[in-house]
């Protein structure tokens, strides 16, 4: 695992974008796996000013998306379809039928599971996998080791941190699809982005503490590539380690 300190959030969000628009300049169809959230928006942004700028091209570009909120219509302004959408997907020259998210609105878990798992399949390994960490080290909605896509029941510290997006708590929704540990852990190379004093704990637990599955993001340590980029609020407590 390779650490990259940042300075503050919009340098952390610049270091990412650069990883990922250099992984699309040598490979034009590279498959990019993507986060939501509020630490990867940065990211998304400067990707976009690129674009506009004509230094990249997502034209021959697939993505697959970490989860959705099960139940959720992709209309409705706090699914991760929208975000995608909002923040990076319609400000680029993205195939449409190159992207991939879960279905918040399949009732049917298992059906949904494996038919995202069936996407995942078919696009073959991820070149890049962003993620975000939660305040717990979840990645993706994953609060365990899991394998393959499933539908998670939300735990309370993340429904806590979550429902600052809401007009009120009821409204948080309480399962997602996500993406499994295994899958993530197929990607050819992780891109971890944390930024805030409130993510200190889960860095340093993911970074240098114990893999257990109770800290989902301590895993990563195992990934032959991983690369977590953390500003200095989120480093605040590596001191001893760095």
């Amino acid at each position: 695992m390779r650490i990259i300190r940042a300075k503050d959030y919009k340098d952390m969000s610049r270091k990412a974008a650069n990883i990922i628009s250099a992984q699309v300049i040598l490979k034009p169809d590279s498959v990019l796996g993507l986060a939501t959230g509020s630490s990867p928006i940065g990211t998304y942004e400067q990707l976009v000013k690129w674009y506009e700028k004509g230094d990249l091209d997502f034209a021959d570009v697939t993505t697959v998306n970490l989860d959705e909120y099960y139940g959720m219509k992709p209309e409705n302004d706090q699914s991760y379809h929208y975000f995608m959408h909002d923040h990076f997907f319609d400000h680029v020259n993205i195939d449409p039928s190159r992207i991939n998210l879960p279905n918040g609105m399949e009732p049917d878990e298992k059906k949904e599971c494996a038919r995202y798992d069936a996407v995942l399949r078919s696009v073959g390994d991820v070149d890049i996998q962003l993620l975000g960490i939660g305040r717990n080290g979840h990645i993706g909605f994953n609060e365990f080791f899991s394998k393959g896509t499933h539908c998670v029941d939300l735990t309370e510290s993340t429904i806590e941190a979550n429902k600052r997006f809401f007009a009120s708590e009821d409204e948080v929704p309480r399962r997602a699809y996500s993406m499994g540990i295994h899958t993530i852990m197929t990607a050819k190379k992780v891109l971890v982005v944390a930024s805030g004093e409130d993510k200190a704990w889960a860095i340093r637990e993911s970074c240098f503490g114990p893999v257990t599955p109770k800290v989902p993001g301590s895993i990563l340590q195992l990934h032959n590539d991983a690369i977590v980029i953390a500003d200095e609020a989120a480093l605040s407590l590596c001191g001893d380690f760095l």
